[in-house]
């Protein structure tokens, strides 16, 4: 049986990366897609590709830093397909940099999307799911979500936040029908890297040593809508974000070299200017 035949799902961060992923493998398992994104020209290329290959796919322009927007799109989406079926919320952006270089500017712009933008994703969805009486919010946070993550720490306390409010709704929102799902992928080959800001050093030195094998957007869509598919909890992928959170959980201290190599890697290539 396909959960998604026939549903009507909005994705955030939908104009590329995995949310563009999520899209394209939503549409081609028969879902009428939403692919919202800032980028409207970008989400309107993935819809126009989904529909070149036959699926239902419409673009929307949407700011998930603010509420009123996700607000507005929701309450758009369910006038006119009678209802929200699945709400992933993808949407979000990084800075690479070390704390004592990163300013209260960069910290308000990773927390006002990749975390505020899930906040306000899941509490639009939420209020309709509710009234349906059924629904599924899934939530993409990160390893970054589950471990600590030295040199881009805005990202990783947006997504232990993401962690946080993910883990606390699915009990309080299954008395309701709906269900809530938490997605932590590792390395991904997503524009998450090439368009982080990074703070005193140079982007190419920086992504030269991102330590694991990245996985293709399309596969780790595949994974994720099968979790999803499921009701699952948690998904985690790929192997090396399993292996690091089966560590931290066994004993945080043995993540220790780890992380003080990565430290070490990024003090390299740092700059004063």
């Amino acid at each position: 049986m396909n959960p998604y035949e026939q549903k009507v799902a909005v994705v955030t961060g939908g104009a590329g990366g995995l949310g563009g992923a999520l899209c394209a493998a939503l549409a081609e398992r028969g879902a009428v897609v939403i692919v919202a994104d800032l980028d409207e020209a970008g989400a309107e290329c993935v819809a126009l590709e989904a529909r070149e290959r036959r699926g239902r796919a419409e673009a929307c322009r949407v700011d998930v830093a603010r509420a009123d927007e996700l607000d507005t799109l929701v309450d758009e989406v369910v006038a006119r397909h009678g209802r929200l079926d699945y709400m992933f919320n993808v949407a979000g952006v990084a800075v690479i940099g070390e704390v004592r270089d990163i300013t209260s500017v960069h910290w308000r712009a990773v927390l006002d999307v990749s975390l505020m933008g899930v906040v306000n994703g899941t509490t639009s969805a939420y209020r309709v799911m509710r009234a349906q009486g059924e629904g599924h919010i899934v939530n993409v946070a990160s390893l970054a979500g589950l471990i600590p993550f030295p040199t881009a720490a805005p990202y990783a306390a947006a997504k232990h936040a993401v962690v946080g409010l993910t883990s606390s709704l699915r009990p309080e929102a299954a008395g309701f029908g709906v269900r809530v799902t938490l997605v932590c992928p590792g390395f991904l080959e997503t524009g998450l890297y090439d368009a982080a800001t990074v703070v005193r050093a140079r982007r190419d030195q920086v992504l030269r040593w991102l330590p694991f094998r990245r996985m293709t957007p399309d596969r780790a869509a595949a994974v994720t809508l099968a979790g999803v598919a499921r009701n699952r909890r948690l998904i985690v992928f790929p192997r090396h974000a399993r292996l690091l959170w089966a560590l931290g959980r066994l004993h945080p201290r043995l993540l220790d070299p780890f992380l003080a190599k990565a430290v070490r890697r990024f003090r390299r290539v740092r700059t004063e200017e």
